[in-house]
């Protein structure tokens, strides 16, 4: 056996363990959990182990307002934690240790001002730090070139990696592109590969060694990325791989091995799902899959830190119905295995249609919750569990000494008795492209078998896609705790199940891209799950431009429009992506179809908008722009700029939330066509 059989007893002890219940069940009709359940910080995040596995750190908040790094010592885990603050501008979005006695931080604030540009700028800021176990911040680098202001926000920049094998160094890129060796004691840096505005995404071998990076490449009117590893026995770079904008089927580096000239490449050149391969530098020879999953893409590789079995492949990450690991260590897979059947992981069989082959088959996934491990010290007898899913906030335990102790819940007031129940499925679009979607149902118990009021929820991108764990944003379980069906239809150019999905999305914004959506409700009327007269569409972002279209679109099967920071006119997105060379390629050309803001006159069902006065991705002026035309027709619209929101979820406040949250509920309530929704 390569591992400390001390994982397997820890494993094997858990179902002999008292773990205290997630929920407490009530003899009465549970209530529905009110906004400030979601709208408040995590109680419990970032939980992360240190290598020797004596310490544990985390981003905790038991006021729900304001975030601290706690710090435990393992060897006396009843006493109470170093708790490690902000200054009252900043807060902790990421802890991780990188040594035993070292984390490394990331914080975020509201500025005002663009320091690199030097113009107004109201948006968020991010910075990395450096602390010792006493929360004293460790010297920040001077990085060349940039003034006192800059170098503020910059911090430590971008962790490439924590080198296990060394005691005191990690590495990180500046801001400039170059790679340093840093010293976590003295924060003395060493540059150990220039930077160049040629190649980006480095990429460092098992010794820290810069061995990889792509090259961006403009040739013959096309832009393309050239992979190119260096020799391990003569140190010269070369071109081994080369893919098109264009083409869209990205090949990049893994990681390499512990054979020097071996190195481990993803990619999906003539395939529907992405699969890592093993490549041998020295003859250029691909070998056949080292992984591949039939349904979804491989996307990394988990490997042990411990000396004894440094660089072992422990595993392979693939992206299904969430992030999921194919173990190759019998132990972690044996643990994993005893480890749901301890915390109380039920499981459900998934009949699949693969949507490029039509390749039948099934898989299996946790039934409201499921878990991931995800920290350990590097003899893995210590593990922090996550339990999460669609009903369940994370809960995160610590595998310690053959016991599992529940360290805390992510919201614990919440009361879980009320949620709905969330399913992955697939449905038939009118073209016959199978469309895998989530669906969300309300509590039977409470609301009966249906059909229920119904919200269509895609998400944003679109080049992006939803996942069956727990939804912070409570977009799904607010409202299916209040009666709602919830479908998240992961539309045609949705990342992550495939080629054929995402390629089938290119230039159908507002055309067959809308029409899975309204297929999606059909498929529900059909099987009496959603009310034909009570539906509406929340999205967010391109998921608001949805709904905008949803509003356009003549079919009768909304009552009215919820959009989020939506773009209203297509012009300002091609022009956001014309504007990049590479862009221009991957995304400009496959960015056409209807802009909702040319259709006034079509929009006959009302449409809330809202946005953030911060958003610069999508600015307050698509949304104001919207308004003023409805308004001049005489169409029924509602607007709401909120303060302080920026675009992305992580930046936003709980005051945010819970905005959106009510206002949302009560637009649906009171104002979504005849009688509300």
């Amino acid at each position: 056996m390569r591992f400390s059989p001390k994982i397997l007893a820890a494993a094997a002890a858990l179902s002999m363990v008292a773990v205290a219940p997630a929920t407490v069940v009530l003899a009465q009709t549970p209530t529905p959990p009110p906004a400030s359940a979601w709208a408040r910080e995590a109680a419990m995040a970032s939980v992360t182990l240190s290598p020797d596995g004596q310490h544990m750190a985390a981003i905790i908040s038991p006021d729900g307002r304001q975030r601290a790094i706690a710090i435990w010592d393992l060897n006396n885990l009843n006493a109470e934690p170093f708790l490690v603050g902000t200054d009252a501008r900043s807060e902790f979005i990421g802890v991780q240790f990188v040594k035993n006695d070292r984390l490394f931080v990331r914080t975020q604030q509201l500025s005002e001002y663009n320091p690199f540009s030097g113009s107004p700028e109201q948006t968020y800021r991010y910075r990395t730090q450096m602390i010792d176990m006493e929360g004293n911040a460790i010297r920040t680098p001077q990085w060349d070139g940039l003034n006192e202001r800059q170098q503020a926000y910059v911090g430590f920049g971008q962790l490439l990696s924590t080198l296990p094998q060394d005691p005191t160094d990690i590495l990180v890129q500046g801001p400039r592109g170059d790679v340093y060796r840093l010293n976590t004691s003295t924060g003395a840096v060493s540059r150990a590969e220039r930077g160049s505005d040629r190649f980006q995404s480095v990429v460092a071998d098992l010794n820290g060694e810069i061995r990889g990076r792509e090259e961006f490449i403009l040739e013959g009117g096309q832009a393309y990325f050239g992979i190119q590893l260096k020799d391990p026995t003569t140190g010269q770079w070369a071109e081994h791989f080369r893919w098109s904008a264009r083409d869209r089927e990205p090949v990049s580096i893994v990681g390499f091995t512990n054979d020097p000239n071996t190195v481990l490449i993803q990619s999906t050149q003539g395939r529907d799902h992405a699969a890592i391969y093993e490549y041998n530098i020295s003859t250029r020879q691909m070998g056949e899959p080292a992984f591949a999953h039939p349904f979804f893409d491989a996307t990394g590789v988990i490997r042990s830190r411990d000396p004894a079995h440094y660089g072992e492949i422990l595993g392979f990450s693939y992206g299904a119905e969430r992030g999921r690991v194919y173990w190759l260590d019998s132990n972690l897979e044996q643990a994993e295995a005893t480890l749901r059947a301890a915390l109380g992981v039920q499981t459900e069989s998934i009949s699949w249609v693969d949507i490029a082959s039509g390749q039948r088959g099934r898989f299996t996934t946790g039934d409201g919750a499921d878990i991931e491990i995800t920290s350990w010290s590097n003899d893995l007898s210590e593990m922090v569990v996550v339990k999460s899913g669609p009903s369940q906030p994370p809960e995160y335990y610590l595998i310690q000494n053959g016991r599992a102790r529940l360290l805390g819940r992510a919201y614990p007031e919440m009361d879980l008795s009320a949620l709905g129940e969330t399913h992955l499925i697939q449905y038939a679009a009118r073209d016959g492209l199978m469309i895998p979607a989530f669906l969300t149902t309300p509590n039977p118990a409470i609301f009966g078998n249906g059909p229920y009021p119904t919200i269509v929820t895609p998400h944003g991108g679109p080049w992006a896609r939803d996942d069956l764990d727990w939804d912070s944003t409570g977009w799904t379980q607010y409202f299916a705790s209040r009666g709602y069906a919830v479908l998240q239809p992961q539309y045609r150019g949705s990342e992550g199940w495939g080629q054929r999905l995402w390629r089938a999305g290119d230039s159908e914004w507002g055309g067959r891209m809308q029409d899975d959506k309204d297929d999606g409700v059909r498929y529900l009327i059909e099987r009496g799950i959603a009310d034909p007269n009570r539906v509406a569409m929340h999205g967010y972002s391109y998921g608001g431009y949805a709904a905008m279209v949803a509003a356009v679109r003549p079919n009768g099967l909304y009552q009215c429009a919820v959009a989020g920071a939506g773009p209203s006119s297509l012009n300002d997105i091609r022009q956001d992506t014309y504007n990049n060379r590479f862009i221009r390629e991957f995304q400009h050309p496959h960015l056409n179809g209807m802009s909702p803001i040319d259709h006034i006159s079509e929009i006959s069902i009302p449409i809330y908008l809202y946005t953030g006065d911060r958003d610069t991705r999508v600015e307050p002026a698509e949304s104001e722009r919207l308004d003023a035309a409805l308004r001049n027709a005489g169409k029924p619209v509602t607007l709401r700029i909120l303060p302080d929101m920026e675009h992305t979820g992580n930046t936003w406040t709980p005051a945010n939330i819970e905005a959106v949250l009510t206002s949302v509920e009560s637009y649906l309530r009171t104002e979504c066509g005849p009688g509300g929704l």
